[in-house]
């Protein structure tokens, strides 16, 4: 399969044909706390705890080390140590001493040590990656995600989370608004966000991993989350695999790179054929109804992921 990602510019300007919809009725951001959740990540943020290898953040435990000493925890290494010191001291008086020197009067070795677990708060990134093609509901669906996009943003700009926007259509996939926690800047990216064509979906979640990959290495601490809105039927491809084939290897890539999402099926319930729920498979992702798109569900959807 090809790398490279048929793409538009970077602009909604530059799109040609379609038709061109409002964006929906914005909504109160609900705030998305989560719990401590297990990745360990190298940078700060203000929204979720997560766990941190660097030497800043909460000391909240201590945890045997594994490979090189670092970030050690003495009060943990030295009860770990304490356990063994009668055992030791024999051991050592048994041991001739080089030079004149007396054994030591505490011993710890190596098994003994444990490294500090820290946390910190971390920010998230959720990453819409949108069919818009021709399509059920395509009108609705486009309104619907730009004015949950506008809500997520405003709870965004307090919380230094960002937010971002794939449309794909025709042949391409267009990275409409690059991770931002700018209201303006969102604004200006889907005022003119066109419908109409095909459907590209294999380049949609290929752009999707390769946005995703250059937020983790620009920001090793953000936590992704993709919320792919289509009825999961995809009838271009990049390669030589079918556009099905070519879709579900990619999602099985997005799986595999542990990256968290959430699929949408805008297919209307009496012409559904489960494509949505297969995609969804794919990536070991939870697949909601178009229905289930209203603010409560959305963001029930993306407290349950990022937690």
């Amino acid at each position: 399969m090809q790398q490279n990602v048929p793409t538009t510019p970077q602009s909604a300007q530059d799109w040609v044909g379609g038709q061109k919809t409002a964006t929906g009725a914005e909504f109160r951001a609900r705030k998305l706390n989560t719990p401590l959740d297990k990745i360990t990540r190298n940078i700060a943020g203000k929204r979720s705890m997560t766990r941190t290898r660097r030497k800043r953040g909460r000391y909240i435990k201590a945890v045997p080390l594994r490979g090189r000493v670092e970030d050690l925890a003495f009060d943990a290494t030295l009860r770990a140590a304490a356990l063994h010191q009668q055992a030791r001291r024999r051991a050592a008086l048994e041991q001739p001493h080089v030079g004149n020197g007396a054994p030591p009067a505490f011993h710890i070795q190596r098994q003994d040590y444990h490294r500090k677990v820290r946390v910190r708060k971390s920010a998230n990134l959720i990453l819409f990656v949108v069919d818009a093609s021709w399509s059920m509901a395509v009108a609705e669906r486009m309104a619907a995600t730009k004015g949950a996009i506008m809500s997520l943003l405003t709870d965004a700009y307090q919380r230094r989370d960002r937010v971002g926007l794939i449309v794909f259509q025709k042949n391409s996939a267009t990275l409409v608004l690059p991770p931002t926690s700018s209201v303006e800047l969102a604004q200006k990216a889907l005022r003119d966000i066109p419908v109409g064509g095909k459907t590209p979906l294999s380049a949609g979640l290929t752009l999707s991993l390769h946005v995703v990959r250059r937020e983790r290495r620009l920001h090793p601490e953000v936590t992704p989350l993709l919320i792919i809105l289509t009825d999961g039927a995809g009838n271009v491809s990049m390669g030589n695999l079918p556009p099905q084939a070519e879709a579900h290897q990619i999602a099985n890539l997005i799986r595999d790179e542990r990256i968290r999402a959430v699929v949408i099926n805008m297919e209307h319930a009496a012409f559904d054929q489960g494509l949505a729920f297969k995609l969804a498979e794919q990536m070991d992702a939870r697949c909601l109804s178009l229905r289930e798109l209203h603010a409560d569900a959305l963001y029930e959807a993306v407290k349950r992921e990022l937690g």
